[in-house]
């Protein structure tokens, strides 16, 4: 058989239901013929952060497929696979490349030498009976160990040729498998947990890997310890539980950061501690565990006093046996007072923003829409994302997730327009749930064309846009450019412009109108048609900050 459709069989094998690229790449037609569902999309980093979704919604189970041209397809994708390796997504690319006579040659561009530093595994089939044992590494590489983007490169001479039937008639899917914790470990942070008076758990996207809510939950109260996640880890741990601090981040709480200021341990699961301008730093002298999949985040960026490394679900499970055994299955009646402490602080500091989260003024305060939002869509059936830059620093820490993967939190890098890929990939693996990305001006500017993919693949997700005309948060950094030049001023009908591809657009320009507009485009996704609510607000650059 051709190569082809010996790559199309084997993505059936490992459960590939969906192909999402960009022409030209002779994959897309195998895949076809095997009845892979294709999806187009409009620009090259798009389709992958769709991949992106696709995994981070299923936990894993379900991984995106990405192929692109050789030649400028893979150059224009290298920034998606960059956000994929940074935001530790684990994704399949398949770039076709240059003929093997020419693929050395300056300066055609080779994907197996250029996207080394963006993956876990990256190569070239050079001659075609590889096919196999190349997906069969590739496919291994994805599904285990700490998530991340994997390339296979097929030249295009190579994507013609034959293969013995036989070689893919032999392969199977590959496994799964996960790795649990140094018995020793576990021991030394069950007793440092046990020992505290004031520990915090601090939870990253490992626990939505390992789909691990359930132990954490039966920790956090057995230790009657408060609970904080990163941006990534948001939505592990219900934030309407009277034990939750909420995200980090940028903008966070207050709780949060008077718990974690006062804190005496800082048990760290599913998480990297990566020091970031997006994520809240650990404060210098709280002593430290630090439990993850990759023995590289140990002591990178944070000093630590305990460590282990295994699968978080297996680590939790054995911290939580250990801890239980410690305590004979008892707690020590400290949930009334740090619950009490917790919600006196939410309280003190959710008053402090209650007049920017309702504020009836025009133009609408973007806090608005995002607290008449929370209170309009059904949150347990609603999956949520942020963008770059203001969104993300306004909806963070005021949105209240209660279902795990119900929030995608990103933020190690942060492209503009991630969010709009990842709705439609949350859309796609998960078509029953509400999908929402909240983005600005800015964002759309980057992928918005990618709307119009989301009317022509059917995928209706809710789009809520925060047109300020102006890069807001930059008014601080670029005043004198700003002044001369208008640099941070930029402008749109983007209603409009959704209307003009085929969806649903409508302008809000009073806070009155918000929970109407807001229903109004839910329906318009219950029938199909994929909807974007332009809210007109003002230039707003305060962010809920500490210190």
């Amino acid at each position: 058989m051709k190569v082809t459709t010996a790559i199309a069989q084997i993505l059936k094998k490992e459960g590939i239901e969906f192909l999402i690229g960009y022409p030209v790449n002779p994959i897309i037609e195998g895949a076809a013929e095997a009845d892979i569902r294709t999806i187009m999309v409009r620009q090259e980093r798009i389709g992958l952060h769709m991949c992106d979704a696709v995994a981070k919604v299923t936990s894993g189970d379900k991984i995106g497929v990405f192929v692109m041209q050789h030649g400028p397809g893979t150059e224009n994708a290298f920034g998606g696979v960059a956000q994929s390796f940074g935001d530790s997504c684990p994704v399949v690319v398949l770039p076709a490349g240059y003929a093997r006579n020419i693929n050395q040659v300056h300066p055609n561009f080779n994907a197996a030498l250029n996207f080394r530093h963006v993956t876990k595994l990256c190569e070239q089939v050079t001659v075609a009976d590889a096919t196999v044992e190349a997906l069969r590494r590739a496919f291994t590489t994805v599904n285990n160990g700490r998530p991340g983007p994997v390339l296979v490169e097929f030249p295009t001479d190579i994507l013609r040729e034959e293969i013995p039937d036989a070689l893919v008639a032999e392969y199977k899917a590959a496994p799964r498998l996960k790795s649990g914790p140094d018995p020793r470990s576990v021991s030394q942070i069950a007793e440092a947990l046990v020992a505290a008076q004031r520990p915090i758990i601090h939870v990253g996207q490992g626990v939505h890997y390992a789909k691990a809510w359930p132990q954490l939950k039966a920790l956090a109260e057995l230790l009657e310890a408060p609970v904080m996640t990163t941006l990534g880890g948001k939505s592990a741990f219900p934030e309407n539980h009277p034990l939750s601090l909420g995200s980090g981040g940028i903008g966070i709480g207050e709780h949060l950061w008077h718990f974690l200021q006062n804190a005496d341990f800082i048990f760290g699961i599913g998480c990297s501690f990566t020091r970031s301008s997006f994520a809240t730093a650990m404060p210098k002298g709280k002593k430290i565990a630090h439990a993850t999949l990759d023995p590289y985040a140990i002591n990178k960026d944070v000093p630590v006093d305990l460590a282990a490394v295994g699968d978080a679900g297996l680590t939790l499970d054995a911290v939580l046996e250990e801890v239980k055994d410690r305590l004979k299955g008892k707690t020590r009646d400290r949930l009334a007072s740090v619950t009490r402490e917790i919600a006196g602080h939410r309280e003190e500091w959710l008053g402090k923003w209650k007049h920017r989260l309702t504020a009836d003024t025009a133009p609408i305060s973007p806090y608005r829409v995002v607290w008449d939002l929370l209170h309009t869509v059904d949150v347990k059936n609603t999956i949520i994302t942020h963008d770059a830059g203001s969104p993300r620093d306004q909806i963070s820490p005021f949105w209240v997730s209660e279902t795990p993967l119900s929030y995608l939190g990103w933020g190690k890098t942060t492209q503009l327009g991630y969010g709009l890929g990842l709705a439609m990939g949350a859309k796609l693996a998960q078509p029953d749930k509400l999908c929402i990305n909240f983005w600005g001006d800015a964002a759309i500017g980057f992928t918005g064309m990618d709307f119009e993919t989301a009317v022509r693949e059917r995928l209706p997700i809710l789009s809520i846009l925060s047109n300020n005309f102006s890069m807001a948060i930059e008014l601080k950094v670029m005043p004198i450019s700003t002044e001369k030049y208008r640099s941070t001023d930029i402008s749109g009908n983007y209603a409009d412009f959704a209307t003009a591809l085929g969806g649903y657009g409508e302008r809000v320009t009073e806070p009155g109108q918000i929970k109407e507009a807001i229903k109004r485009g839910i329906r318009q996704t219950q029938e199909g048609k994929p909807a974007l609510l332009e809210f007109i607000t003002e230039k707003a650059t305060d962010v809920s900050r500490f210190p």
